[in-house]
């Protein structure tokens, strides 16, 4: 800033690059984030309701927290239509609800179980028309061992959920007239 006429200006680099002398730590040498603590009151078998993305204002079931801090939450499939979804915390509420999820076995669902797969063409290269329709025909939904690990973990999640439980999770979660959130008791 200063006196007027002064002109000042800071360049600012980003990335690798050296800055006075010293030299900017790149990608390798920082320390791996770590998993956020996990909010207070979940526990495997906790409902959860969806604020944001396709399925907000759903209840979900909350299995386990993944390494990336992530939450892992199913519907169940069979029952409300949600999927093994990776959740982050702010974007849910976890109610006073639980479930017993004690036979669920999600060991080896990990952050790298919902990682897309890449194809093996890279940049963004003209395309013909055989190609461009060929590659809409190959997107499919989930794979079948994705299926398959859904299916396994349903069973065993909706098999302790009683009639009531069942249309509790169906039910949408929304906001009326005259409800505020901040004095509703979740």
């Amino acid at each position: 800033m200063g006196k007027p006429g002064q002109a000042k200006q800071v360049f600012r680099t980003y990335g690798c690059k050296t800055r006075a002398g010293k030299k900017v730590k790149t990608a390798e040498k920082r320390t791996k984030p770590v998993a956020p603590k996990l909010k207070k009151g979940l526990t495997p078998g906790t409902i959860l309701i969806l604020l944001a993305g396709r399925f907000r204002g759903s209840r979900v079931v909350y299995l386990k927290q993944l390494e990336s801090g992530l939450l892992l939450a199913t519907g169940p499939y069979s029952v409300n239509g949600v999927p093994l979804r990776r959740v982050k915390q702010r974007y849910c509420i976890a109610t006073s609800t639980k479930i017993d999820v004690g036979s669920v076995n999600v060991s080896s669902v990990t952050d790298a179980t919902f990682a897309k797969e890449t194809s093996g063409k890279k940049g963004k290269g003209k395309k013909d028309a055989e190609g461009m329709f060929a590659e809409q025909a190959a997107k499919a939904g989930p794979s079948d061992e994705r299926k398959a690990m859904q299916k396994t973990v349903d069973e065993v999640v909706a098999k302790g959920l009683n009639a009531e439980m069942k249309q509790y999770l169906k039910t949408k979660f929304a906001l009326s007239s005259r409800m505020y959130p901040h004095e509703l008791k979740f």
